[in-house]
């Protein structure tokens, strides 16, 4: 059966790119453009590539060679995976197989995640981000979650944080690394993220729909009180926010858990209240007791009024 990923590659170079069209750049540019370092995951790196004279700036994760499946499988895999496709989600734009080379290719996303601002410089440099803006990138990993979900039973994203949330220059959420755990062989598995991971989740191959609102719902409380969870930021000390926010609850005001960055007036704290209340029951510890995605992101559309 043919999929979006087809395309007439007359040069074939390892280098497919999801939906038909002309191809703007082929392997040789790729791999000879200008590279930036951006950072170092589980299954490999990122760099951020400028093809100078075409005008086009993309981000490249380079898998590690130890966990590379089949090529035949990586295949079809990696095109079930081009197929989902929506406003919330970096979708690929393009894959590369050639020779020993397994390369993903997305977007570049300029603002960064939603941890390097929430979490990163500090002072007069630090990024403030509004109770509007937050609430709005709150709907967007929401609805993007809530996409995936539509596709299956069996098709979660399994490793939502707030470092996976990346932002347009207008601060539209893009969820990345959704998928890329299927990519690689079975013995490269990825590492729960301490923090983000539902309490019923072992190993990272019992994820599952209800394991993705409970990290969708320490994002949330993330987003609303502006600590790190623990796992958020590479080698430094963060909260079990769940835990932390029904402790804070048994001895100060409710207001206290919010960040003392936003503005507060009678309609935010409202909305934040109510905000505060759903991330409490997407992190309850019983799966069945959380609500499903769709009805999160349609509290948040009620609540806060945003629009994608």
């Amino acid at each position: 059966m043919a999929t979006s990923a087809e395309v007439d590659n007359s040069k074939n170079d390892g280098l497919v790119f999801f939906g038909k069209g002309v191809r703007p750049f082929n392997f040789e540019e790729l791999i000879t453009s200008q590279a930036d370092f951006l950072g170092k995951g589980t299954f490999g790196s990122c760099y951020k590539a400028d093809l100078e004279g075409k005008g086009v700036v993309v981000a490249v994760i380079r898998l590690k060679a130890a966990g590379h499946v089949p090529e035949v499988e990586f295949k079809e895999r990696v095109g079930r995976l081009g197929e989902l496709v929506h406003e919330n989600l970096l979708s690929l734009k393009a894959y590369c197989c050639h020779i020993d080379e397994r390369l993903l290719l997305c977007d570049y996303m300029p603002m960064g995640s939603l941890s390097a601002l929430l979490h990163g410089r500090k002072g007069a440099d630090k990024t403030r981000l509004s109770w509007k803006v937050r609430s709005r990138i709150a709907y967007g990993v929401a609805r993007g979650i809530e996409y995936l979900h539509s596709q299956g039973p069996n098709v979660c994203h399994g490793n939502i944080r707030s470092s996976n949330v990346l932002l347009t220059r207008s601060y539209s959420a893009r969820i990345s690394g959704f998928g890329i755990a299927q990519l690689v062989s079975p013995g490269s598995k990825s590492n729960l993220i301490p923090g983000y991971h539902a309490p019923e989740v072992t190993n990272t191959e019992k994820v599952s729909l209800e394991a993705d609102v409970y990290s969708f719902g320490v994002l949330l409380l993330e987003m609303l009180t502006g600590e790190a969870s623990l796992g958020a930021i590479s080698n430094k000390k963060g909260f079990d926010l769940p835990k932390w926010v029904r402790l804070l609850f048994q001895e100060k005001p409710i207001f206290d858990v919010f960040d003392k960055e936003l503005p507060r007036n009678k309609k935010t704290e409202e909305e934040m209240v109510q905000m505060l209340q759903l991330a409490i029951c997407c992190t309850f510890e019983y799966p069945n007791n959380r609500p499903s995605m769709a009805a999160v992101s349609n509290r948040i559309k009620e609540v806060c009024g945003v629009e994608a």
